[in-house]
């Protein structure tokens, strides 16, 4: 066990992450030393110039991998590593509310993650509760935990966070899917599944997970959890015993809705929200995409493992705002005719076609898994993709082949996108396909919404969901977005 005040502590990285903790650190640490090649104010730029012998525990940012020299250091020397959540878990302090440290609903996934976790703090609202969705969204988890007025904690993980994990407890925690992704970072598929499943260690109330992604079941049944928790699903069909779902487009908790000993436990089940009330969710033609309800889901699968009554789901969900860059409608414009790139020629009736085309921002989307479900949420044959950046490490094959059918044409971005031409040339090889020179950045994106703007016809939507990270071209997902919202502004002014 470190005791950290009488510990000299190595933050290993200086990103947001890295400096909450040693502002936090700095009053609770004996030492606070800190180390990071591109920051001069850093104590150390080269793992060779620590002195580890004098290190009693390294705190690693999520971003640094774990081959980094500074963490093999450590582990040769027999000095523990520790993630910010680990610290966090650490130093967590009694709630004004309870005289106990706030319970952590925490959840992880490779996507939905931030909407869910949005989605479950706005709930928590709904029920009077001062929370707060922190972690990988948000205020850092390790300045949440010394907060005396929060008195439940809704946060979300990334993989990287939870590598050098190993003592959280949470109340309720989830996995909400898991698909390829950061492979370059853990080295394969099944070290990146193993660390989101180790969310579920030491779980006290309920694990949930995913019906539809049987992996997230077999990472509960694989779990140490608290004896007495129980494993939760969701799914976007009727629950069976334990589970939340839906029945004739109504919310349903058959697994929080009565007491154990209940008699008619097994023949009833909660309301908890309708289709309606996830409306304003709902996409450009109306309807709310499935994997809008599977995060609403999850997020009442947690909040009810906490405790919160079923009308606090169904207020909290009516009262969610999602973030920006997520399926978000930003502009429409006019359809133009096709004039090049071997586009089908419209017929009289589709000239005559006044709908507008939808500008659609889901630059969130950064991997393969997030892609296909936002392409999935558009009708057959009506989506103008703009798609591409750096690939992480992934292929693009399944998706391709499972959505090519959405598809009008594709405009591809990026520097790094050969392998998903390659995969639209191999199971969509009759879609147009248009790439952008990535040459200057600057103009990238004009250029892919003026091309896609081209390529629409009367109804479709131009979709950004990339499905690649954004930094070969962009200092972020969120700049990706903006630029093309902006470029789609721009477009339906001229139009207009």
């Amino acid at each position: 066990m470190v005791d950290l005040a009488r510990s000299t502590v190595l933050v290993a990285g200086l990103g947001m992450t890295g400096r909450a903790v040693a502002r936090v650190l700095a009053t609770r640490a004996r030492t606070v030393l800190t180390i990071d090649a591109g920051a001069p104010d850093a104590d150390f730029h080269d793992a060779s110039d620590v002195d580890l012998a004098a290190v009693d525990v390294v705190i690693a940012s999520p971003g640094w991998r774990p081959t980094n020299p500074v963490f093999l250091a450590a582990h040769a020397a027999g000095v523990p590593v520790w993630s910010e959540i680990e610290l966090a878990w650490q130093l967590r302090v009694a709630t004004a509310a309870t005289g106990e440290p706030a319970p952590w609903l925490a959840l992880t996934g490779t996507n939905g993650k931030t909407t869910t976790v949005e989605m479950l703090a706005s709930i928590l609202a709904a029920d009077g509760r001062k929370a707060a969705a922190v972690g990988n969204v948000g205020r850092p988890l390790v300045e949440a935990v010394i907060d005396p007025d929060l008195e439940v904690l809704a946060i979300e993980l990334s993989s990287f966070q939870l590598h050098f994990t190993e003592s959280m407890s949470a109340q309720v925690a989830a996995v909400l899917n898991v698909a390829p992704d950061h492979i370059d970072w853990h080295g394969s598929f099944e070290e990146y599944a193993a660390t989101k499943g180790k969310v579920y260690d030491g779980v006290q109330v309920a694990c949930v997970y995913n019906v539809q992604d049987p992996l997230t079941e077999r990472l509960v049944r694989e779990a140490d959890v608290v004896d007495g928790a129980r494993a939760v699903g969701f799914t976007l069909g009727a629950p069976a015993r334990s589970q939340l779902g839906v029945v004739e487009g109504i919310l349903v908790d058959r697994a929080f809705h009565a007491a154990g000993d209940d008699p008619a436990r097994h023949t009833v089940a909660a309301e908890l929200a309708s289709y309606t009330d996830l409306a304003h969710l709902a996409r450009p033609d109306g309807t709310v995409p499935s994997h809008v309800v599977a995060n609403a889901l999850a997020a009442a699968a947690l909040a009810r493992g906490y405790g919160v009554s079923a009308a606090a789901v169904r207020d909290g969900l009516r009262a969610f705002t999602p973030g920006g860059h997520r399926i978000e409608t930003v502009a429409f414009a006019p359809a133009r005719v096709p004039a090049s790139l071997d586009a089908p020629a419209p017929d009289p009736e589709t000239v005559a076609d006044r709908r507008p085309v939808a500008f659609v921002d889901d630059s969130k989307a950064t991997n393969a898994h997030a892609a296909s479900a936002s392409l999935a949420s558009f009708a057959p044959g009506s989506v103008v993709w703009i798609a591409g950046g750096l690939a992480k490490g992934a292929t693009f094959d399944e998706l391709v082949a499972s959505r090519a059918d959405r598809l009008r044409a594709v405009v591809l971005i990026g520097v790094d996108h050969h392998e998903l031409r390659e995969a639209l040339a191999r199971h969509a090889g009759d879609i147009p396909v248009v790439e952008v020179d990535p040459g200057d950045t600057e103009t990238v994106m004009q250029r892919a919404a003026d091309q896609a703007h081209e390529l629409a016809r009367p109804g479709d939507t131009v979709l950004l969901a990339p499905a690649s990270a954004s930094m070969d071209q962009f200092a972020s997902y969120a700049e990706r977005g903006e630029s093309f919202a902006r470029q789609a502004r721009r477009i339906a002014a001229a139009a207009g």
